[in-house]
């Protein structure tokens, strides 16, 4: 099904019965095929509502740049046209900075809240990493300096191409210009001021090898967001809720029914 909201047609998907309702949001680059694991148990005690981000899987695109802000919004804006408030919310990486923002701004929304390998916290760049944005900002004035000259055709956007290759993330070069924009506004966004906001009971889910979001993400959120705690899954890396599929549920289980069948 689809759902027009802020100017992008957003796919969903409901299963089961039963309330409160249960949300479920994906990472970047996921779509709603990667909980199905989660929503097929879940949804036998619960209505599950699961969600394709705008500029992932069945939904449209954003009609102009979007950041956080505006995933945020057109979640909330969700929410209320599925009648789903309060409703627990289960999200993973951008899904969990989304629902962050979402439970500080709008906390009549949301019941409780599993996050899992949660994005939206920024990392100290190293020295290294330093060195490596201040050399590709240099190549790119070059390049923008001969593109102004417009004498050398489509050489500076080939560079220009080239560095974004070498020097951009595997997310960011897979997407296409339009997309780019989003996803630098979303990355750009520091979650860490609206974390003692978060009225809502929140259980960290974190795989211990996550390389993505690093364990002191969850730590951090933990020390700061007033109602939450942090379950390490051993041996998980960024996709821990996948690969530590059935830990993950019965902890989640516990949380949401206090483990009753």
């Amino acid at each position: 099904m689809h759902i027009e909201l802020r100017g992008a047609s957003v796919y969903y998907e409901q299963h089961g019965a039963g309330k409160p309702d249960v949300l479920l949001l994906h990472g970047w680059g996921c779509e709603t095929a990667l909980w199905k694991p989660v929503y097929e148990h879940l949804s036998r005690r619960r209505r599950v509502t699961v969600i394709d981000f705008p500029g992932h899987g069945q939904s449209g695109r954003p009609p102009v740049p979007w950041g956080a802000e505006d995933f945020a919004a057109m979640t909330a804006e969700l929410i209320e046209a599925l009648s789903l408030a309060p409703c627990d919310i289960i999200a993973h990486s951008h899904g969990g900075r989304v629902a962050l923002l979402l439970a500080a701004e709008r906390p009549e929304l949301v019941g409780k809240m599993v996050l899992t390998g949660a994005a939206g916290l920024r990392a100290e760049p190293t020295p290294a990493q330093r060195r490596r944005s201040r050399t590709y900002r240099r190549l790119r004035r070059w390049s923008d300096m001969l593109d102004a000259l417009k004498i050398l055709g489509p050489l500076p956007e080939h560079m220009r191409a080239a560095l974004r290759r070498k020097y951009g993330s595997a997310d960011y070069n897979a997407l296409d210009e339009e997309m780019r924009k989003t996803f630098v506004k979303v990355v750009n966004f520091d979650i860490a001021p609206y974390l003692p906001r978060v009225q809502a009971s929140t259980l960290l889910l974190w795989g211990s090898e996550d390389t993505e979001t690093p364990l002191w993400m969850g730590r951090k959120m933990e020390a700061e967001i007033p109602d939450a705690g942090l379950a390490v899954l051993q041996g998980g890396t960024h996709f821990a809720y996948l690969e530590k599929c059935g830990e993950f549920l019965r902890i989640v289980d516990e949380y949401l029914f206090g483990g009753t069948a």
